[in-house]
């Protein structure tokens, strides 16, 4: 049995871990279970009967959870420009998110926006009524998870992406800025 150590430094401090060897399994799992969440739930608002709005729930129900962001959260229900922008991005954002999850490609850039869209969510749904951690803010940890790891790069298309050759030097050595969206 084969152990991968990481380690990071922020700052001053270092932290250093040793991984098992089925943690890829692990993070894969993670990555396809938010995929699929995130695809499920964006082709139920494109495909559903009535088009998404996020109007209704912006102007009650956020303000109703009493959360921090609530003046924020109003101004998209408030503004027809916020609010157009809010009712495409949601919908299809999560459907964007969630195949690209499942198919491991631009998995980073995916698993950020998954990040700050539930943030947003935490925000919206704010109920601390068993402490500040609820799903949403778990979720988002996930997302940054799915991300850290590089999960794309499991039996994702990221793995062959970053190895696709530009004048015989593979993609991701000839751009390395690419590690920050692919992985």
């Amino acid at each position: 049995m084969s152990t991968n150590t990481f380690q990071s430094k922020i700052g001053g401090l270092t932290v250093t871990g040793k991984a098992h060897s089925l943690s890829a399994w692990f993070v894969l799992a993670l990555r396809l279970m938010m995929g699929f969440a995130f695809t499920y739930a964006g082709v139920e608002k494109v495909l559903g009967p009535e088009a998404f709005n996020a109007r209704g729930y912006l102007m009650f129900a956020v303000p109703e959870n009493g959360g921090p962001a609530v003046g924020f959260l109003q101004l998209f229900a408030t503004n027809d420009l916020l609010l157009a922008f809010v009712n495409v991005a949601v919908p299809w954002g999560e459907l964007a998110i969630g195949l690209a999850l499942v198919f491991g490609v631009l998995t980073r850039f995916a698993a950020f926006w998954g990040a700050v869209m539930m943030l947003m969510f935490y925000l919206g749904n704010w109920d601390v009524a068993h402490g500040v951690i609820n799903g949403d803010f778990t979720y988002m940890l996930v997302f940054l998870a799915v991300a850290a790891f590089g999960a794309g790069r499991i039996l994702g298309l990221d793995s062959y992406i970053e190895q696709y050759e530009i004048d015989g030097e593979p993609l991701i050595e000839k751009y390395p800025m690419l590690d920050y969206v692919l992985g």
